[in-house]
């Protein structure tokens, strides 16, 4: 269920809050898109020019931090993002290959999905370390042995998601497909960032027991809580 506090009473339920509501995502996903897109626009009008598609994207990725940076987001990430277009321009230029501006991407996936897959197997799932920090819990969820499961059987589908675009990424960059590797870079953006939000939200709360108090309230296995009447509906989250 999607569960929230109030001033006046800690522990009780207010508007839902889904994955997307509590991670965000959107802003970041749809930022990342600009540069790869300028960059394959910039290097097909100039006649396939690899400096010019450079040019082009850094010019973007700039444009997009100071507008960010102007808007009062977080330098780290405005600096984050700008770093990746600049790293994948200097390897881009380094090489000569027009594909290997999305070398970074590729990397950045792929270790992703090795990532999220240990963090699985090893049972500190990344998807509960990412909500648990965003709601300042450290690692009282760890404790909840549901809200741990539920939180591993997020975790895959966020490991399946980074597996999809090596899937898609790889093949790509091997042909020298840059135009391609442009739309993928869009597609697999957003939206798919937008239905991973989805699904691993309803796999948590489908895995969570009825009763259970929620994403805010993790209850340790001495603790248990209270059972919710048949009659009414169950909300989880």
């Amino acid at each position: 269920m999607r569960v929230g506090t109030t001033a006046k009473n800690p522990t009780a339920t207010t508007e839902p809050e889904s994955l997307a509501d509590l991670l965000g995502g959107r802003r970041g996903a749809i930022d990342a898109t600009v540069p790869p897109v300028a960059f394959a626009a910039g290097w097909l009008l100039s006649g396939e020019s690899l400096p010019v598609g450079v040019g082009a994207a850094l010019v973007a990725g700039a444009a997009v931090a100071g507008w960010r940076w102007l808007r009062g987001h977080r330098p780290r990430s405005v600096l984050v993002g700008l770093l990746a277009v600049c790293v994948g321009a200097l390897i881009a230029l380094r090489t000569g290959r027009a594909e290997d501006f999305f070398l970074v991407q590729l990397v950045a996936n792929a270790a992703s999905a090795l990532a999220w897959l240990i963090s699985v197997v090893v049972r500190w799932p990344l998807l509960g370390v990412v909500v648990g920090a965003v709601l300042r819990q450290r690692t009282r969820w760890r404790r909840d042995p549901a809200l741990l499961r539920a939180y591993g059987r997020g975790s895959w589908v966020w490991t399946v998601s980074y597996l999809l675009r090596v899937a898609v990424f790889l093949p790509l960059w091997l042909g020298g497909q840059v135009v391609a590797l442009s739309v993928a870079r869009v597609a697999m953006s957003w939206p798919l960032v937008a239905a991973v939000l989805t699904v691993s939200w309803v796999v948590v709360r489908r895995s969570l027991p009825t009763g259970h108090p929620g994403l805010r309230h993790p209850v340790a296995p001495d603790e248990g809580f209270a059972p919710v009447n048949s009659e009414q509906s169950p909300q989880r989250g």
